[in-house]
């Protein structure tokens, strides 16, 4: 199956870009690679293969939105950069008027 050429140079000026003559070559050559690896996916047999959103279930990468209690002193150590502190937090400015 062969897809239709895209033209780099109209592409090129609908994005408002100036490509000189030997950028619109090389970036035509690039193009035309790339279209070619779609093509080539594009006939891979995908029957039976059920889609996916993600290679690697419950890879999110999240940790649980817990309190790190380990280390007191690094939390010490924070707060004595603190402008102010009220106790174990830093103390910012209101930013919001009171209804």
């Amino acid at each position: 199956m062969k897809s239709a050429k895209i033209d780099v140079g109209y592409v090129a000026q609908l994005a408002g870009l100036r490509l000189t003559p030997a950028e619109q070559v090389q970036f035509q050559g690039e193009l035309d690679t790339v279209l070619a690896y779609v093509a080539k996916i594009g006939e891979l047999d995908i029957a039976g293969i059920e889609p996916t959103v993600r290679v690697v279930s419950n890879a999110d990468g999240l940790r649980d939105d817990v309190p790190d209690v380990r280390t007191p002193e690094i939390r010490e150590m924070m707060l004595a950069n603190a402008p102010e502190r009220s106790g174990d937090e830093f103390k910012v400015p209101r930013i919001l008027e009171q209804m």
